[in-house]
Order: structure tokens, then C-alpha cells, then sequence
């Protein structure tokens, strides 16, 4: 359970009062209204750890669930991705990368249950990352020649490769760490880390990929792409080398022929190590996590895609040596849990209707420093 303080409590209590009207879930018999899933990635056997969620955004740590496949193990964001455990749009399906197998895994979701549905090989080496778009599923490989493996999704959650699906990346090993579908599935965007580059595809009627439109970062550090419900991507940067505290966030429109036109440049986060970011489901406010200065930062999305950073920028913090690597936030809106890799622990945050954030506490669980990586939430 939640460790809490009076102050903690008396936090979580105005929350409550802020946003009774954010949810339309209603709790089971046991107060369970959404989950939330974390990864271990452990080398020896990757498993899910599952949490119930109620309707005050406390976690209750439930059962883990194996994937059948092998993690990479290590210590500290070994993936270096954003997407490595993925819910489906619906949340009715989990998807989970095993790195150290080639692998992927689908889950059922019932609640906070789990049930294993398949097991299909990534279609290249060391899988990072998997976005879903309808029936149709594609895998970023960050190993050997760097490319991304496309699949069907079935009605029994079986993935299904489609023949000259896979794409190569602009050159092997480059460090591809994340990818997203556009809202309406034209495009599927991946990042390049060691070239800094964000690459385009255009997604053809048949599932495979048009050829590869390779843009440059507007900032250093490109690592996470996601796209806002109103078709803007938002891209983070870990920023210049040396640099205090000087992480960004950049927005783009993605034109018809793959090219990026970019719609706000390099906004500073005020952080150190911006890698992930998520946006709200009505695509209000988009946070990234600061892995290096254990903070987050908010900002408002402009019907254009613009980037506004939110008061002092600086939204949320987290515990000394969190080490947030990874975050999620509830198909509500109003939770956001970020996964803290140094502590072992989820920290948990209300999310205001000013997009600031109310820190709630943590939920422990979790192994410190033993290489987890990936969560979700709804």
C-alpha cells in the first residue's frame, strides 16, 4: 500500500474535492476502478507487477504475471526507451518487450488480471519499444541493424507478422528508443538517439511502411516521440552535453510527404535527463520526466500544437534519488504515476485542472537498481 504522511493525506483529500468530476469509472466491489503495470525486465524471467487503482489514485500491489520471455536485465534504464510496455487503445490488451529473448508479449486485461495471449518474435534483435494502431502492431528493434517489424493483431490478441513489414532505420545501432502512431494511423514516427533524428513513415493500406523520411532533431538529445490527440508530436531532448538543467521539449507538424515542420523548438523543461513524456487523454497538458533531477515538467498544448510551459515550469518532484524513469498517466486524466527506478518505488500525483501536480506518495514493490523499465496506467 501507499506510504502516507497526514500532510500526504490531507493533499490527497483536495484532490478529491478538486476533481470529482474528472471520472465516469465506477469502482468494483473492491473500490478497483483501473491499474497500473510496471516491468521488471529481469534477465532471468521479465514479469509484469500489476497494482489496483481506486478512485483516489491509490495502488494496491496485486500479482505479477511472467511474460514467458527473457529481460536484459542490468541496472538503471538498461532499455533507454519509452514504450516498452504498451496498453492497447482500448485498454483491453498489454503488450510487453523482451529484450533479452527477441520477443514480444500480449496480455489480456481484466482489471488488474492478467492473462497471457501470445508470445511472437520481434522480427530483428533487442526490442524496445511497440506501439498499436487498430489491428495493427509494430515493434522498434534497437539491436544489430536497427529497424521496426510490423504486425497484425487478431481478435484473440494473436500478433501476426505482415510479410515486408520490416523497415530499416538510417543506420544500424542507432539508437532507436522509441515510436508512436499519428492519431489517425498515416504516420508512425521512431527516434534515433546516436544520430538524433526523428524518422517518418508513411503507413501504407496494406500495413507495411512507405520509405524512410529521416529529419533532424530541432534539439539535441532527441529520445521519446509521442503524438497529442490533435496530431502534434512531441519530442524530448536530454539536451546539450554538459549542460545544468537544460533538457527541452520540441513540437512538430508532420507534413504529406514525411517531412517535420517544427512548431515549438527546444522549450527548456528546467530539468536534467528529460527522456519520457505523456500527454492527458483531452490532450491539455503533456509532462516529461526528469530522470536526472528526479523532477517533472508540465506544459499546455495549443490547438496548434504549440508548447506553453505550465508556472515555474517545474510541476511535480519526486523523493531525492528517484531516479523517475518512466511514466503514465490514467485513461481518466487525473493520476499520474511516474516509475522510480533508484527507489523501487511509483510515485503517485494528482493531476490538477491547471495542470499542475499534487504529489500523493509512493508505492513500493519494485527492485531498486535492478534494470526495470516500462509502465502503463488506466
Amino acid at each position: 500500500m501507499i506510504k502516507t504522511s497526514p500532510v500526504v493525506t490531507a493533499a490527497l483529500l483536495a484532490i478529491c474535492f478538486l476533481l470529482p468530476a474528472r471520472s465516469k469509472a465506477q469502482p468494483s466491489h473492491d473500490g478497483t476502478i483501473g491499474a497500473m503495470f510496471a516491468m521488471t525486465n529481469a534477465a532471468n524471467g521479465n514479469e509484469i507487477i500489476a497494482y489496483k487503482r481506486n478512485a483516489e489514485g491509490w495502488l494496491e500491489e496485486g500479482k505479477s504475471y511472467p511474460t514467458g520471455g527473457r529481460g536484459s536485465g542490468g541496472t538503471t534504464d538498461p532499455l533507454a526507451s519509452q514504450g516498452s510496455l504498451t496498453l492497447s487503445q482500448d485498454h483491453s490488451l498489454l503488450f510487453a518487450v523482451n529484450a533479452g529473448g527477441g520477443d514480444i508479449s500480449v496480455f489480456r486485461v481484466h482489471g488488474a488480471t492478467l492473462s497471457l495471449l501470445d508470445k511472437a518474435p520481434c522480427g530483428g534483435s533487442e526490442p524496445v519499444a511497440v506501439a498499436q494502431y487498430a489491428n495493427l502492431v509494430y515493434v522498434v528493434n534497437a539491436g544489430g541493424s536497427s529497424n521496426v517489424a510490423g504486425f497484425n493483431l487478431d481478435k484473440e490478441g494473436k500478433l501476426k507478422p505482415i510479410a515486408g513489414s520490416v523497415a530499416f532505420l538510417s543506420t544500424g545501432n542507432s539508437g532507436a528508443s522509441s515510436l508512436s502512431f499519428s492519431p489517425d494511423g498515416q504516420f508512425l514516427l521512431v527516434t534515433e538517439k546516436v544520430t538524433n533524428s526523428i524518422d517518418v513513415f508513411h503507413v501504407q493500406i496494406n500495413g507495411t511502411l512507405g520509405p524512410i523520411k529521416v529529419n533532424p532533431s530541432a534539439g539535441p538529445g532527441a529520445f521519446a516521440v509521442l503524438f497529442a490527440p490533435n496530431g502534434a508530436a512531441l519530442v524530448t531532448e536530454t539536451g546539450p552535453s554538459g549542460g545544468t538543467n537544460a533538457s527541452a521539449t520540441s513540437s512538430y507538424s508532420v507534413l504529406a510527404n514525411g517531412a517535420l515542420s517544427p512548431i515549438s523548438i527546444s522549450v527548456p523543461t528546467l530539468g536534467a535527463a528529460t527522456c519520457w513524456n505523456v500527454v492527458t487523454p483531452d490532450g491539455s497538458f503533456a509532462y516529461t520526466s526528469n530522470a536526472g533531477s528526479s523532477t517533472i515538467s508540465g506544459f499546455a498544448i495549443g490547438s496548434t500544437g504549440t508548447l506553453t510551459p505550465l508556472a515555474g515550469t517545474i510541476v511535480g518532484i519526486n523523493p531525492g534519488g528517484s531516479t523517475n524513469i518512466d511514466m503514465a498517466v490514467t485513461s481518466d486524466g487525473k493520476f499520474l504515476y511516474t516509475l522510480d527506478s533508484g527507489t523501487g518505488t511509483a510515485s503517485i500525483f494528482g493531476i490538477n485542472q491547471d495542470g499542475t501536480l499534487t504529489n500523493l506518495g509512493n508505492v513500493g514493490g519494485l527492485s531498486a537498481t535492478a534494470g526495470m523499465n516500462g509502465i502503463a496506467a488506466f
